[in-house]
């Protein structure tokens, strides 16, 4: 008998809050049909079900390497050299705890937080809060589509605005992967991640930094000079994502754990490890952006033009950067890493944006329908840039 069956015999049995089966419309996008969807968990003692709880964790910890991040980090790197990474610490080790806190809220309750806001507050403020949402969502999502764009630019030399066209269809392509489960999605989502990790790692080599500078930028707080505060907060501005709580809170719905006191605990023990384990290779390719950065901008060997680009770095600069210091595959590499961050990225954030539809608005859409719409979001706004004002106005 499962658990749901077992409510009513066992005291100690915790339910989730409010129904969430048989309309495509509630629960997590990721599941249309929550009841059969659903990835079942039983109960085991040990370690044994850690592999089941794996994935949500990876969803999330795209929107702490997308390409916004990137840009920031290489400006840090590129100005400050490794004087900055303890900022990426600090902030890596509190998304860890706001993370688990919103993955905690969707195991508990069995509803995300974008429903719980709907339940919680009247109409108005509840509406407001989603605006606030569905704009934290497209302000994140812009940088994405623009990435994924640029990449596209340097490794087939695609026209820009091309790039943010092929990006939406590209989106809603894979998308279409959660018709053959949620497990597909996060086996691609967690390839991605580990392709920027291979990407940035052998940049590593090219670049070849300080290791104990690395270190010491990393336990040692300093802002020195008079824009390092404010590259600081950027940097702390980038890894901020509104959105990421939604997101999470949501994901693990994909699993029906165990509705016990101990299957409820052991399903968050889970979630904060497999948590712990993608922000933690994220923050190693954060660190990696910036080491690369700070290492490829302090060469002695820089040309006048190279050392124009290090003080105004941004994406489309620093493949033409890597490419005349370290080497042309060093600039393929970067090319590859910023396509998989950008594409994982507007994946993610296309789920975002449906979970923060579903739950601020209660609405019931034919899931094509639903991701065209959120998808048009940040589409439009940044071919309409493209085409206007070109890959120059882009770059700002």
């Amino acid at each position: 008998m499962d658990a749901a069956g077992r409510v009513g015999s066992e005291p100690q049995f915790i339910s989730s809050h409010g129904n969430r089966g048989g309309s495509s419309g509630a629960g997590a996008p990721l599941i249309d049909n929550v009841e059969a969807d659903q990835i079942i968990i039983t109960e085991k003692k040990g370690w044994k079900n850690l592999f089941a709880y794996m994935g949500p964790g990876f969803l999330v910890s795209i929107a702490y390497i997308d390409p916004g991040n990137f840009e920031t980090d290489l400006q840090s790197g590129a100005q400050y050299k490794y004087e900055l990474l303890w900022i990426i610490l600090v902030a890596s080790c509190a998304a860890l705890v706001i993370q688990s806190l919103a993955a905690r809220l969707g195991v508990v309750t069995g509803k995300h937080l974008a429903e719980h806001c709907r339940a919680e507050y009247p109409r108005v403020p509840n509406f407001i809060l989603w605006i606030l949402a569905e704009i934290a969502v497209v302000a994140c999502d812009i940088p994405e589509v623009i990435g994924t764009a640029f990449a596209l630019n340097m490794l087939f030399k695609i026209p820009v605005w091309c790039g943010v066209l092929i990006t939406g269809l590209s989106t809603l392509m894979l998308l279409l992967l959660q018709q053959y489960g949620v497990r597909k999605l996060e086996f691609l989502i967690a390839f991605l991640v580990f392709t920027m990790a291979s990407c940035f790692f052998a940049e590593l080599g090219y670049a070849k930094p300080e290791a104990s500078e690395v270190v010491k930028g990393l336990f040692v707080p300093q802002l020195k000079g008079d824009g390092a505060t404010g590259l600081a907060i950027s940097l702390l501005g980038a890894m901020v994502m509104p959105h990421n709580l939604f997101l999470h809170s949501a994901l693990v719905l994909s699993r029906r754990v165990p509705r016990s006191v101990q299957g409820i605990k052991e399903a968050c023990r889970f979630y904060t490890i497999e948590s712990a384990f993608a922000l933690t290779v994220a923050f190693l390719i954060n660190v990696s952006v910036i080491s690369v950065s700070g290492a490829v901008c302090s060469a002695a060997n820089l040309d006048p033009e190279d050392q124009l680009n290090c003080q105004d770095l941004d994406l489309n600069k620093a493949s033409f950067l890597l490419k005349n210091v370290t080497g042309r595959w060093s600039s393929k590499l970067f090319a590859i890493a910023l396509l998989a961050s950008g594409q994982s990225s507007t994946i993610t954030g296309t789920y975002a944006g449906q979970y923060v539809m579903q739950g601020f608005l209660d609405l019931r859409i034919i899931p094509w329908i639903r991701n065209l719409l959120t998808r048009s979001l940040a589409i439009v706004p940044s071919l309409i840039v493209a085409l206007v004002g070109g890959s120059s106005v882009l770059e700002n």
